[in-house]
């Protein structure tokens, strides 16, 4: 684990509007743990990678990487990293008198501590806060620069994303915008990692909420998708199996076959045959 302290000058008999106090980050053991217990200040997590959950108030979240929660002071958390991906996160610490004022702009509370990240400042701000800590001159601006960034991104992202995740369907909404790429693109040489970036998602975050969904990952459900289209074209009999096979998203006609017979159990030449013989005896 590595902590980084931020301690300004800063007259005693002048409080603080909004002060970043340290960072840190760490690659947490399988089922690592904090708490039950309180903090004197706010603190966010964001997960970058694993898995791990969160509980507050009776309620228990599981958050994968993406995501993040806030720590709001003398309210009572627990976490615990997954014992099978274990997670890595960052964190930042601050205080001060505005807090609670934009805390007001988001939808996000003490018992609803979860929210969706933006995959640009969060996961580099360890690394530039502690890059700007050793400047020699303009250490406390820069800090400050990036952590003002940072709390502009999360209220944009809390005020946007997790204010419509707290209405019913909105994960469905990604789920069946997701959807509507992979029919629409499966020809294409998509992936999800382009389908999270255009939705502002993490990646492993999509993937989870997709299978969640529909008992399946976007990508093996492109692959069926993409098998139950070749089968449509092998029957029509007008098109070779190479051509069925760019048909839908794949350039080597091998590996198509391959991956054709792992979801059908026949190869692309057998199940036209197949068809055509179907076709003219009913």
């Amino acid at each position: 684990m590595a902590e980084y302290q931020y301690n300004p000058f800063r007259p005693a008999e002048t409080p603080a509007r909004l002060h970043l106090l340290f960072w840190g980050k760490e690659a947490c053991s399988p089922g690592h743990a904090v708490g039950p217990g309180v903090r004197d200040v706010y603190k966010i997590h964001f997960v970058h990678d694993g898995k791990g959950k969160v509980r507050v108030g009776g309620q228990t979240y599981s958050l994968v990487a993406g995501q993040g929660f806030l720590i709001v002071p003398n309210v009572v958390y627990y976490y615990e990293a997954d014992e099978a991906e274990p997670w890595t996160y960052s964190w930042i610490g601050f205080a001060g008198t505005d807090v609670a004022a934009l805390l007001e702009r988001t939808v996000i509370t003490a018992d609803r501590p979860v929210f969706t990240m933006d995959k640009k400042t969060m996961p580099a701000l360890y690394e530039q806060l502690t890059l700007s800590s050793t400047a020699s001159v303009a250490r406390d601006l820069r800090l400050q620069a990036h952590f003002y960034e940072f709390l502009a991104a999360w209220i944009e992202i809390s005020a946007k994303v997790s204010s419509a995740a707290a209405l019913p369907g909105r994960q469905e909404e990604y789920v069946h915008r997701t959807l509507e790429c992979l029919r629409s693109h499966y020809s294409d040489n998509i992936s999800i990692e382009q389908i999270a970036e255009s939705l502002g998602l993490d990646r492993k975050y999509l993937s989870a909420i997709f299978k969640k969904a529909l008992d399946v990952p976007p990508m093996q459900y492109l692959l069926r998708y993409r098998m139950d289209k070749a089968c449509e074209l092998l029957g029509g009999g007008t098109l070779t199996v190479g051509e069925v096979a760019r048909s839908v998203g794949y350039r080597d006609p091998l590996l198509f076959s391959r991956m054709f017979h792992k979801v059908k159990g026949v190869s692309p030449s057998v199940y036209r045959a197949n068809a055509t013989k179907t076709d003219i005896n009913p």
